[in-house]
């Protein structure tokens, strides 16, 4: 591991290579990939080891929109530097969302752990690993393992990539250029575009996300009854009746 840290250390473009031959070392995987993010711009995808088909679902659906329902964006913000499994993140109805059933099933994924490793000026650089249904969940053991890993992670992502910022001001920058109605996906356009209040907006961006009424309450400091009432005003406003309809709605926004 030395060598991958220090003046001997990888570059920008060797540095994915290296972090992949760094986790076949340690362990069996079917996927890496390694996105940046910065507030709520669209990802940047530094590495990945998808086929063409996959990377369209993994990377490119996702960088249009999805993301910013998934609990790794969501940890990034915050930021959780450290090794992370997808389901210590996930709020508590994740896995019966509507997000979760229309994009996050298509990736096939038994599971998903990620190294969180949190850079100047806003950006955390999240490197995935990833396991197919046919594959299984790591184990403790290997979940421990990768643990004592994360500091040469670590090392690594904030000596291989060192500018990430601009990066993200160019992407930022060329999307301006193109015409868009705005150069990046943002959630806060959305409810604004849909006259959704910022509670209603609030309580609706949560739902999405996978949180059930009681959690929202307890995040919001309201009564489940009251995210209940505000949920319903919401469906009434929109026209809607279930949520396949309001994640409908969110990602035809996002344009």
């Amino acid at each position: 591991m030395g060598r991958l840290v220090g003046a001997g250390a990888p570059g920008e473009d060797a540095a994915g290579p290296a972090f992949h031959e760094l986790m076949k070392s340690l362990l069996r995987f079917d996927y890496i990939v390694v996105f940046a993010y910065r507030g709520q711009e669209r990802p940047i995808d530094l590495y990945s080891t998808f086929t063409a088909e996959e990377h369209v679902v993994f990377v490119s659906m996702y960088q249009a929109g999805p993301y910013l329902l998934d609990p790794f964006y969501r940890a990034a913000q915050q930021p959780k530097p450290g090794v992370w499994r997808m389901r210590e993140l996930a709020p508590d109805r994740f896995f019966s969302s509507e997000y979760f059933r229309s994009y996050y099933t298509q990736t096939g994924l038994a599971e998903e752990i990620g190294f969180f490793v949190a850079l100047d000026n806003g950006i955390t650089v999240v490197l995935s690993l990833m396991r197919r249904e046919q594959s299984g969940v790591f184990s403790a053991a290997e979940f421990a393992l990768l643990k004592k890993a994360e500091p040469v992670v670590a090392a690594l992502v904030r000596h291989s990539w060192p500018d990430l910022g601009r990066r993200f001001d160019l992407a930022f920058a060329k999307r301006g250029r193109s015409g868009r109605k705005a150069a990046q996906p943002s959630a806060d356009r959305v409810w604004r575009d849909l006259n959704l209040t910022d509670r209603e907006a609030a309580i609706v961006e949560l739902v999405l996300q996978g949180h059930s009424s009681e959690s929202i309450g307890l995040r919001l400091g309201i009564s489940t009854g009251t995210v209940k009432v505000h949920r319903r005003n919401v469906y009434r406003k929109l026209g809607i009746s279930s949520q396949t309809q309001l994640l409908s709605i969110y990602l035809k926004s996002l344009g």
